[in-house]
């Protein structure tokens, strides 16, 4: 596979004209230039820093079926969102999302008014799976526990007072980042050239300028469309957009601080009526606890940091909920994200702001998508390129990607009967034979080495790193930590981590090997 298959760090060979330019390699931005590339046309799609740098790998890496929209009457978001759940998880990234069991504990915090409420709730948003056409094998029925069933998925929950509880299924992802890459990497591998470290410097809707941020060359590219998907930047490239950023904040704990739950908690939310606070089982075996809304207002920062206050918020709304609850001393990590979420006159609470999204012409002719959420990434991209052919600015086929698999992707079944490491498969699916052979190749070091964990917290291998070079466009040591894996979310762990990622950029720039075995072996190969 040559490196115009593959994300790219910098802009070097780039062509001088495109169809489609599009800005910002979050999920929203990834998934546009696939759909424009699977519909035939030719895509140059850039960020300024890296493939899900921003408000994409900070979520909480689920893939909602919309209940909480139900219950605040966006019953169109809410349909959205069942549907676009029940295709990620169906057929284009079967092997990325998987169901999710999430217990609503009835006790104290939830009186009997509240439980019936969540109860109806909870059906009519299995009412919606079924109009999505979802099946009870991907997501059960929800059902009633009693205390004892409720105790057994769920062991350090409070006994006292504790009635029972609602079982309820959902989406959870492997990674969000995770997700965003193997987006990127899918248009990549269908000829789209994904490109990081291109800053935007200038930009109308049928040119932009681009400055490579590894060598400070600056580039002209004519397009016949330019998609602005840069999320809570969007007001940098369109000064007409106006948002309202929101911030959501997750607390990280080892599996320890709370063992043997085998489930998500949901904790009501005091004041609210269908919020919930969410204690979330990783696969890597850590525990997110989130997530807070708190109004984002000023300059939009790279990274968000947590509040002090924010973090007190989430421990003691979890508290009573646990025989043993967590404590500060029990957080190893924090992250907040930034939901770009478009202001509406009249409203006050981010909390109420609608998840839709909106297409935007600018009078510069940039065409900005934003709001939304990841799981209706799919969705927003067709919009995004309807709506450009439907203007006569592009011309292209109609839209392929509700019933394109990413790489990797398979059914669950297939996937366990693979012989690959297991790690592999739940990150990389069929691909996962790729990248041992990729990292082998490019190494010649024998699999023991290439698939040895960090340590016992810390389960990343070389050989996932090495791909991570080769082909998703990793460029340094924060690409690799902070976006192909999620080490950085645990400080500890990363500097555990820093040595093999270092080790990894060592053995790919000094190989000599040309890496042969280039194409995917999922069923997405172009």
């Amino acid at each position: 596979m040559s490196p115009a298959r593959r994300i790219v760090p910098g802009l070097d060979a780039i062509p001088a004209e495109v169809d489609v330019v599009v800005v910002g390699l979050g999920i929203t931005g990834a998934g546009v230039a696939l759909d424009a590339v699977t519909r035939g046309l030719s895509v140059l799609a850039v960020d300024a820093h890296d493939v899900a740098f921003g408000t994409s790998r900070w979520s909480s890496k689920l893939v909602h079926g919309g209940l909480r929209y139900l219950a605040q009457g966006q019953l169109a978001i809410a349909r959205e969102s069942a549907v676009e759940r029940g295709i990620l998880m169906h057929r284009t990234a079967p092997h990325l999302v998987r169901a999710l069991p999430m217990l609503t504990p009835l006790d104290d915090a939830m009186p009997r008014r509240r439980a019936a409420l969540t109860w109806a709730g909870l059906r009519a948003g299995d009412a919606l799976r079924r109009s999505a056409g979802t099946t009870t094998r991907t997501l059960p029925r929800p059902r009633r526990l009693n205390a004892t069933e409720a105790l057994a998925l769920a062991p350090t929950l409070r006994r006292e007072g504790l009635r029972g509880g609602l079982l309820a299924w959902d989406g959870q992802l492997e990674d969000d980042a995770r997700l965003v890459v193997t987006v990127a990497r899918t248009a990549a591998s269908y000829g789209a050239h994904v490109r990081t470290r291109a800053r935007v410097t200038s930009a109308t809707g049928t040119a932009v300028t681009l400055r490579d941020e590894l060598t400070g060359t600056t580039y002209d590219v004519r397009a016949r469309a330019v998609v602005n998907a840069t999320g809570v930047w969007a007001g940098d490239l369109d000064e007409r957009v106006r948002l309202r950023p929101s911030r959501g904040t997750h607390l990280v704990l080892r599996g320890s601080a709370l063992p043997r739950t085998r489930v998500a908690v949901m904790v009501p939310i005091p004041g609210t009526s269908a919020r919930f606070a969410m204690v979330l089982p990783q696969p890597d075996g850590t525990i997110y606890v989130g997530l807070t809304d708190e109004p984002a207002p000023g300059p939009v920062p790279d990274v968000p940091v947590p509040s002090e206050g924010e973090i007190d918020f989430l421990l003691a709304l979890v508290a009573p909920t646990f025989t043993v609850p967590p404590t500060r001393a029990d957080v190893v990590g924090t992250f907040a994200g930034l939901r770009p979420l478009l202001e509406v006159a009249g409203t006050d609470a981010t909390a109420d702001l609608s998840r839709r999204h909106a297409i935007l012409t600018a009078p510069t002719g940039v065409t900005t998508v934003v709001g939304g959420k990841l799981t209706t990434y799919r969705r927003m991209a067709q919009d995004t390129l309807d709506t450009l052919v439907a203007a006569g600015r592009l011309e292209a086929g109609s839209c392929r990607t509700a019933s394109l698999p990413l790489l990797g992707a398979a059914a669950p079944d297939d996937l366990r009967r693979t012989t690959a490491p297991a790690r592999l498969v739940r990150r990389f699916g069929t691909d996962a034979e790729l990248v041992l052979a990729v990292a082998r190749e490019v190494t010649g070091l024998a699999d023991d080495e290439l698939l040895a964990p960090v340590s016992d917290d810390v389960h990343v291998t070389l050989a996932e790193l090495v791909f991570a070079i080769t082909h998703e466009g990793a460029h340094d040591v924060d690409d690799l930590l902070g976006r192909r894996t999620r080490v950085g979310l645990v400080a500890e762990d990363r500097a555990a981590a820093e040595p093999l990622a270092r080790r990894a950029l060592q053995l790919v720039s000094a190989s000599s090997r040309p890496v042969s075995r280039g194409v995917s072996t999922g069923r997405s190969r172009p």
